[in-house]
This record gives C-alpha cells, sequence and structure tokens, in this order.
C-alpha cells in the first residue's frame, strides 16, 4: 500500500508539473519576467525529476538475481540522489544565472496580467500536489515526530522527494509573485532578478538537505527505533522463565529499500540444548518478526556464545 501510495503521488506531481511547466514558458517568453523563466525551469527539472523517481521505483522492484542477491531496493535511494544533484545543477543554478543577468541587466515586464494568472493556476495545481503528497506523508508511522524530523526518518526518498519538491515550488511561486508585485506596482524592475536569484538559494536549500539525507540511505540506515526495540522484546521474549535464549549478544538492522529491511541477530544458548530446539526457536523467531514487521524480509539468526561472538566497535542497542 505504501509503495502504491509513493507511485501515485509521483504521477500526480508529474502530471502538474509538466502543465505548469509548459504554461510558465509560456508566460516567461510572454512577459519578460526572470523569475517566471526561473520558475519554469524548475517545473521542468521537477518533472523530469519525477520521471527520474518512477524510473527508479521500477528499477527497485526487480527480483534479487546471483549478483544482487538482496534485490535492487536501494536503487531509489540511487536515482533520489541524482535528483537532488539534477535539483541543484539545473534547478538552482539556472534561477540564479538568471536572476544575476536581470539584475545587471533590468528591463520592465511586459503583459503582467499573464504574470499574475500564470502564477494563480500554477499555485493551485501546486498545492493540489502538496496536499496529495503531504496527505499520504502524514499515513507514515514517522509523521508523529514533527515535519522536519519525520523528513529525516522517513526511508522513501521517492515521497519526501515529491514533498520537498512541492513546498519549493510553492514557495519559489510566492516569491515569484512578490518580486512581480514589487516590479509591476513599485517600478522597481531588478525585483524580478532578485526574486530568481531567491527562488534559486530556495532549491539548492532543498536539494543540499535532500543530498544529505538520500546519501544516508545510500549508505545504510538502520531500521527505525520502534523496529529495533520491537526486534529486542521479541527476541528477549525467549529468554529466562524456561526460555532456551540466555543473552542477545547484537542485534542489526538496515534498510535495503523503503520497505525491505535486512535484520542480524547473534543470540547465546543455554548450554545443553539439543538442536531440534535451536531450531524450533529459531523458526518461531522469524515467524513473529515477520508477522509484526512485515518489511522485515530478510532475518539471519546466528547462534554465537558470549565469549566467541566479538562485535565492532559500533553495537546498536
Amino acid at each position: 500500500m505504501e509503495a502504491g501510495g509513493s507511485k501515485a503521488v509521483v504521477l500526480i506531481a508529474l502530471g502538474c508539473n509538466l502543465g505548469i511547466a509548459a504554461a510558465k514558458f509560456v508566460a516567461a517568453a510572454w512577459t519578460y519576467s526572470s523569475a517566471m523563466l526561473s520558475e519554469a525551469i524548475h517545473s521542468l527539472v521537477d518533472t523530469a525529476n519525477q520521471g527520474l523517481l518512477l524510473f527508479g521505483l521500477a528499477r527497485a522492484k526487480r527480483p534479487a538475481d546471483d549478483q544482487h542477491p538482496f534485490g535492487y531496493g536501494k536503487e531509489i535511494y540511487f536515482w533520489s540522489f541524482i535528483v537532488a544533484m539534477v535539483l541543484f545543477s539545473l534547478g538552482a543554478g539556472v534561477a540564479i544565472y538568471e536572476g544575476i543577468q536581470k539584475v545587471l541587466d533590468p528591463h520592465p515586464l511586459q503583459n503582467v496580467a499573464v504574470l499574475y494568472a500564470v502564477l494563480g493556476v500554477a499555485m493551485c495545481l501546486e498545492g493540489y500536489s502538496m496536499i496529495k503528497a503531504v496527505r499520504e506523508f502524514k499515513a507514515r508511522p514517522e509523521s508523529r515526530h514533527g515535519f522536519i524530523e519525520a523528513l529525516r526518518r522517513s526511508k522513501d526518498p521517492s515521497l519526501f522527494a515529491i514533498v520537498l519538491e512541492d513546498l519549493a515550488a510553492l514557495t519559489g511561486l510566492t516569491i515569484a509573485l512578490v518580486g512581480t508585485l514589487v516590479a509591476h506596482l513599485g517600478g522597481f524592475d531588478k525585483a524580478d532578478g532578485i526574486a530568481s536569484i531567491f527562488i534559486g538559494l530556495v532549491l539548492a536549500a532543498v536539494a543540499a538537505f535532500m543530498s544529505t539525507e538520500v546519501k544516508s540511505l545510500i549508505v545504510g540506515e538502520a531500521a527505525s527505533r520502534v523496529v529495533q526495540v520491537g526486534l529486542r522484546e521479541i527476541v528477549a521474549s525467549e529468554i529466562g522463565a524456561g526460555g532456551p535464549i540466555r543473552r542477545i549478544n547484537d542485534i542489526r538492522t538496515m534498510h535495503l529499500g523503503p520497505h525491505d529491511v535486512l535484520v542480524t541477530a547473534s543470540v547465546d544458548f543455554l548450554d545443553g540444548v539439543s538442536a531440534r530446539t535451536v531450531e524450533d526457536v529459531t523458526g518461531r523467531l522469524q515467524s513473529t518478526i515477520k508477522a509484526r514487521f512485515p518489511e522485515v524480509r530478510h532475518l539471519f539468526i546466528e547462534v554465537q556464545s558470549e565469549d566467541t561472538f566479538k562485535p565492532a566497535a559500533v553495537t546498536l542497542h
């Protein structure tokens, strides 16, 4: 359900941005607005980015093979990182360049009514896309932690990329509107170029945040705290009161995709426990863990004594 929700949000954003980009380019050519041209490039970049996200979602669904035994789930992380780079280099870079050019060589806006009309329609469409994205985002468990923290905790870049892009788009449209009003009503022609520069800075900030978060996912982020605590509780239920496990040496997790978690657990069984008991317990743990956390698709339980277990320098607790 969550994966399908992410794809639907991307498709909605792609459709909205494609129409908005076309309208903005026509308006920019008609009115000589640098801010509108920056917004047009922004929408075109967003459209291309959403295409990249759809491509990444499709690639991530490929089944595991001999060369990639854990599947291709991390492909969505790679393509999301490319999205952040495109947003920074094309979106932010071109907007700032166009803004500087307009500031150095200001000229009055033409057919301002067209600008206002396109900005109004664009705000409505971007607002619709934003509402859909935020609604899907709020349905995720991490949304309980506040907006910024929820973005940091999210393991689904295809969704939080759309939320950030829509937020940046609405912010950029507001800046473009302010710049247009100042240039049109105040007679300060450089305001249009200054607005374009600010739009570029907004895009650069969003791209920097996205690249930082996605890089962490590519390197390998642990599952949420809720999942980690739940895993430890399930394994600990086999300790004491006749349970065959003596202690938990270590439990480690890593996201291989937005809804694909790898879990490795090292446990120390009591001396004298039979091999059949070990098999029964590990089988029971696997069933319980996968029933409670369906996102755990790869689970490995290793039987090790406390003495032979040598944890790495950093251990998850």
